[in-house]
């Protein structure tokens, strides 16, 4: 069901507690944790603790989840120091999503101005 933790889902085991992450930030509805393999110098994963397989799905059931992930992304970027950064969405396989939960990416501490990640 929608929302509900997936037995399968990496990033819903993080939530839970089962797999380790490097946490950064956790609200009752967030949790902010450290990309294993960082495109930055910051690169941070902000996720909704619900399942839901994108940011589109999330923002259609739940846009006030989606409201505090962006916020949450915005308090990152602060608690890191960056004040340019770059937030992603990855939507499909096709467009570099590899786990499907809906998360952003929140990339800075560098020039992104001619880099795609």
């Amino acid at each position: 069901m929608a929302g509900e933790p997936q037995s399968d889902c990496l990033f819903c085991k993080i939530v839970a507690g089962e797999i380790p992450a490097t946490v950064v930030r956790k609200t009752d509805r967030t949790l902010a944790f450290r990309d294993i393999a960082p495109k930055a110098p910051v690169h941070v994963l902000v996720i909704p603790h619900a399942h839901y397989p994108n940011a589109a799905a999330l923002a259609d059931a739940e846009p006030d989840i989606a409201g505090e992930l962006l916020a949450e992304a915005g308090r990152v970027a602060a608690d890191e120091g960056v004040e340019d950064y770059r937030l992603i969405f990855n939507t499909g396989a096709g467009a570099g999503q590899t786990v499907f939960h809906a998360h952003v990416h929140v990339l800075g501490g560098t020039s992104m101005t001619e880099r795609m990640v």
